[in-house]
Parts: C-alpha cells; sequence; structure tokens
C-alpha cells in the first residue's frame, strides 16, 4: 500500500490531543524537550508555552500540511514522516530524500512515518543520547507504514 490513510489515523491523533489537553497541567518534561504545557519543575510551575511548529535540520526535500482525513503519498525514494503541528492541528509531512541524519525539533505524541525508499537502504530512529530506538529496510516485509511516538525520538538517518 503506498498511500497513507489519515482518516483512520486521525482518530488516534484527536484522541491524543484531547489526552494532551487533560493533561495540560502535569506532563512531564523530557530533558532537552520542553514539556508543550509547562510542568512543575523543581517546586516551580512554568508558565504554558507557546505552541511551535515542527521543523528538521538539514531541512526535508519537501514540507506540507494536510488535513485530519486527507490521504497522503510518499513518492518513492523517501522516508516520510507526519507529526501533528499544533500551530495549526493538521499533520505536517515531511518528505525525506537526501541521505543525512535530520535533528528533529518539536516532536511530540504520535504521529506516522512512510518507508518508501529503494535499494538497500535501512534508517534509524536515535534518542537524545544518539542511542537506536528502531531501525527498518527497505527490504524489509510490510508493513512499511507505521506509527510512532515522536517524543522519544530526536533524530533521524534515512541510509
Amino acid at each position: 500500500m503506498s498511500t497513507l490513510d489519515f482518516r483512520i489515523l486521525a482518530r488516534v491523533a484527536v484522541a491524543v490531543v484531547a489526552m494532551a489537553g487533560a493533561l495540560a497541567a502535569g506532563g512531564p518534561a523530557i530533558a532537552g524537550k520542553p514539556a508543550a504545557f509547562g510542568p512543575a519543575v523543581a517546586g516551580k510551575t512554568a508558565a504554558v508555552a507557546e505552541a511551535v511548529s515542527p521543523t528538521i535540520t538539514p531541512a526535508a526535500r519537501r514540507t506540507y500540511i494536510v488535513d485530519f482525513g486527507e490521504s497522503h503519498s510518499c513518492p518513492a525514494g523517501n522516508l516520510c514522516l507526519s507529526v501533528l503541528d499544533p500551530t495549526v492541528g493538521k499533520f505536517k509531512i515531511f518528505e525525506l530524500y537526501d541521505c543525512n541524519r535530520y535533528d528533529l525539533h518539536n516532536f511530540y505524541d504520535n504521529g506516522f512515518w512512510s518507508n518508501r525508499q529503494t535499494g538497500n537502504v535501512r534508517s534509524y530512529f536515535y534518542d537524545q543520547n544518539g542511542t537506536v530506538l528502531a531501525t527498518f529496510s527497505s527490504t524489509d516485509p510490510m508493513p512499511r507504514d507505521g506509527s510512532q511516538n515522536w517524543s522519544p525520538v530526536w533524530s533521524v538517518r534515512n541510509c
């Protein structure tokens, strides 16, 4: 299957957004990644942070926004990442084509990935310490799409 069907996956994201709102007063922070809703830190309560759009460095080949329920096709040769963009309440899609290690900024909660790379290419998801959290190959059997909790993922290498 070469098309991500966001109609089903959007329901998960809506539930995540609803849960985030409910947990806004006390969700835990991840070291180096500020909590989206300002949890208590060392006996002090941080102010509610402004929503920030997710980004990647170096820049993805293509980045765009899709509505909930809108289908998206990841082009051949790409590793595509999707994450909820809280500034617009929609999914932000990053198409990673050039072989690189990409640093993820403001990637939180659940999203999705789609691997349409060609050849025998292996991709990696890393945590803040550079430890591999997940790896998969363009030659692995299906599925080539998956859901992902982006909160512990700090970087991605698509080759």
